[in-house]
């Protein structure tokens, strides 16, 4: 079964999504950071043969933008679908080719193809693995899916959840072990949400710049 890496991400377009990171540096800037920080990772992850790479996109309409042209070979785009986040990662999940996933987010700059290994290495070991973020939620989920969840709970590991907040982390780190799932914790990598966030990640940048 071949290991599937998915880039979960919304279409970067100006006004819309990054709204408090926007309040803090502008729109302008903001899209450049969506649209360098999108390009950086199908560049990094959409060209590593050791996993498939899947660009998961929102709004649906998204799959028939621009973004199609700049796709590496090895990185395919498909729906994230609607719902709230916990329905739109469960999708993925199901519906993907059998094999182990790992999902990362778009909003985190530091992410190198390295974390993605160490994740489906942790798989040989773990049910499921989680990558913390600064701010209590996660960047990383990855799952072995090697079965099926049980009855109508859709989402899976990712009800209830209470998304958006300090315990998202804490919260499907619980719904999995009730689903008696032993779960892994990866690296963690810090999200870009507000203008604080952004200004700490352009100071790491100067620091390794200078150490050269």
């Amino acid at each position: 079964m071949r290991r599937h890496c998915v880039i979960f991400a919304r279409r970067p377009q100006l006004g819309i999504g990054k709204r408090r990171l926007a309040k803090d540096i502008g729109e302008l800037p903001t899209l450049r950071f969506q649209r360098a920080n999108l390009r950086r990772l199908l560049a990094i992850l959409g060209r590593d043969r050791r996993w498939q790479c899947w660009l998961a996109l929102s709004p649906d309409s998204a799959l028939q933008s621009e973004i199609n042209a700049t796709l590496p070979p090895n990185c395919r785009v498909i729906a994230q679908g609607t719902g709230d986040l916990g329905q739109r990662m469960g999708r993925v999940f199901r519906q993907l080719p059998p094999g182990p996933v790992v999902l990362v987010g778009s909003d985190i700059p530091e992410i190198g193809a390295r974390h993605i290994a160490e994740a489906f290495s942790k798989l040989g070991e773990c049910d499921a693995v989680l990558g913390p973020a600064g701010d209590g939620g996660f960047w990383l989920v990855a799952m072995r899916r090697v079965r099926r969840f049980p009855g109508a709970n859709v989402q899976g590991p990712f009800s209830p959840v209470r998304w958006s907040s300090e315990f998202a982390l804490p919260d499907t780190m619980a719904a999995m072990r009730a689903l008696n799932m032993h779960v892994g914790i990866g690296a963690t990598l810090a999200d870009i949400d507000n203008g604080r966030d952004y200004a700490r990640w352009q100071a790491r940048q100067m620091r390794q710049a200078r150490r050269g």
